[in-house]
This record gives C-alpha cells, sequence and structure tokens, in this order.
C-alpha cells in the first residue's frame, strides 16, 4: 500500500512538473511534449490540475495509512513478544518454587513413616495385595446392586 501511494505521488508530481515545463500558451495543454486534446480553456486546464492533485493527496494518504499501519502492527508485535517473554519467566519461576516446595515436602516425609495407602474406592483390587479374590464393592445404587 505504501508503494502504491508512493507511485500516485510519483505519478502526479511527473504530471503537474510535465504540465508546468511545457505549456507556453494561457489554454494550451501540452504533458510530455504532447498536445491534450480537448482541453482548451483555462477552466478546462484548471480542472486537469484539480484531478493531478488530488491523485497527489490519494497517493500521500494511501503511503502515510500504509506507514502507519506498519508501525502499529510492529508495535503490536514487539509488545507481543515483551509480554510472552514476561509470561515464559513468570512461569519457570513458578515451576522452580514448585519444585523447591516438592523437594522440600519430600524430604521432610521418610518411607518409613508413610503407611501404606488405602484403596481410594472399597472394594477396589490393588494390583500385588489380598489373596487374589476379587472384592464386591459395596452397594450404594440400585443400578449396580449385584446382589440379584
Amino acid at each position: 500500500m505504501v508503494f502504491l501511494g508512493f507511485l500516485l505521488v510519483a505519478a502526479a508530481i511527473a504530471v503537474g512538473a510535465g504540465v508546468v515545463m511545457d505549456n507556453t500558451g494561457p489554454a494550451d495543454l501540452v504533458v510530455f511534449g504532447q498536445a491534450v486534446p480537448g482541453l482548451e480553456s483555462e477552466w478546462q486546464v484548471f480542472l486537469s490540475g484539480a484531478a493531478v492533485s488530488l491523485v497527489f493527496l490519494v497517493g500521500m494518504t494511501l503511503a502515510y495509512t500504509g506507514a502507519a499501519r506498519r508501525i502499529r502492527n510492529r508495535r503490536d508485535l514487539r509488545d507481543l513478544r515483551e509480554e510472552h517473554e514476561e509470561s515464559l519467566t513468570t512461569l519457570e519461576m513458578e515451576k522452580r518454587r514448585l519444585e523447591r516446595e516438592l523437594a522440600r515436602v519430600r524430604q521432610n516425609s521418610s518411607p518409613r513413616n508413610v503407611a501404606p495407602r488405602e484403596p481410594a474406592v472399597q472394594g477396589a483390587r490393588v494390583a500385588g495385595r489380598g489373596s487374589g479374590a476379587r472384592s464386591q464393592p459395596a452397594a450404594t445404587s440400585p443400578f449396580f446392586d449385584r446382589t440379584e
């Protein structure tokens, strides 16, 4: 978009310079050595100059908005990178804190003092324990009652 804007600005400047340098008469419009047909009075020459200035303004507007958008996008990307780095740093600090806390908890609890854990569900079989016979879970719901 910036390139298109600069291209229109350059074209408007070239056409304007050609009109100014090649016109010697008050109502004769010559651009780059060629007479423009249909432009014979002063008001027509004035309107063609206004059209050239409008093209110049459109080109400048395109160049400005394209540059502003690019600057804004680069700023947003930089901010996102900084935010990402901050969040990574925060997560790494949290990870180190949790690792230290886990090491402290593991150090304070010795394997001699820890009692064997019971299964979370009553009647569930734990690998390597018991006589191998499967016990029935306590019926807590009519849907899972196996007494029938």
